[in-house]
């Protein structure tokens, strides 16, 4: 069995307790209750630099631990926020990387405390349209949907209630069948993760190959291996529009200066 189809087995064994019908009204009302501000896409749509969004993750089956398990998220946001990132992404499965739903629902309790906008992704193997609520109802502004993890008519479903909640979706992708199969869904962001999700491999060359066919109109991130500003460099090169960092900024001496640099790219 590969790494993916690991995680995606233990992830359904994981919700079988939470499974149970999601209406549209249910998903429609949280939509209502939705934060103002940009959405998560139009956030990173900026033609004016380099979008980057910082992920908060303690540990990674190819990384193993980044970060002390007892790590703050909060924290951890404070940093990215004041080093202006565009979007947060925070993880939230905790059996292969360290993340929960409290840290979540405590970001984002700190950016609307301090009034911050920077909207936030719940970073997770999504299988069923209730981790869709959760996100919502923890103020999450987009979720997303690895292709390869999921048949259509799972895509469907989660795309569907996302659009219903007034949630984005962050297609992920990495190899150019899996982009065709996205492209069915009209997505408005597409991620090329440079990691192979079965045998974590990264390759930074895979956004160079799928980027450029990703039609105008949706925005384009490069997902993975971005650990230097000659990095983002190239993700800007073929045509990213965002970059998606975790443990380079995770690891930074000098979380500002790196930020800077990647926006700079």
């Amino acid at each position: 069995m590969d790494k993916l189809a690991e995680i995606m087995a233990a992830k359904r064994q994981a919700l079988e307790a939470a499974i149970r019908p999601v209406r549209d009204s249910e998903l429609e009302r949280l939509a209502q209750n939705a934060r103002t501000g940009a959405s998560f896409r139009d956030a990173l749509a900026r033609p004016d630099r380099l979008s980057v969004i910082a992920e908060i993750k303690r540990k990674s089956p190819s990384a193993g631990e980044i970060a002390d398990p007892t790590l703050n998220a909060v924290d951890q946001a404070r940093q990215y926020v004041n080093a202006e990132a565009d979007c947060l992404s925070i993880l939230t499965d905790h059996d292969y990387f360290g993340g929960s739903m409290q840290d979540l629902w405590e970001v984002i309790e700190f950016l609307e405390v301090h009034n911050r906008k920077t909207p936030c992704l719940r970073k997770d193997f999504m299988v069923h349209p209730v981790q869709v609520v959760e996100a919502a109802e923890a103020g999450a502004r987009c979720i997303l949907i690895i292709v390869r993890a999921l048949n259509d008519d799972a895509i469907r479903a989660l795309d569907s209630a996302a659009r219903l909640a007034g949630l984005d979706a962050l297609y992920e992708i990495h190899e150019a069948a899996e982009l065709e199969r996205a492209l069915r869904f009209e997505p408005s962001i597409i991620g090329v993760n440079n990691r192979d999700l079965k045998r974590f491999q990264t390759d930074l060359a895979v956004s160079e190959s799928l980027i450029p066919q990703i039609p105008e109109g949706i925005v384009r991130v490069s997902e993975s291996g971005i650990f230097t500003p000659g990095d983002a460099e190239r993700a800007r090169d073929c045509g990213a529009d965002a970059i998606l960092v975790g443990e380079a900024l995770m690891n930074a001496e000098d979380c500002d200066a790196l930020m800077q640099a990647f926006h700079e790219a």
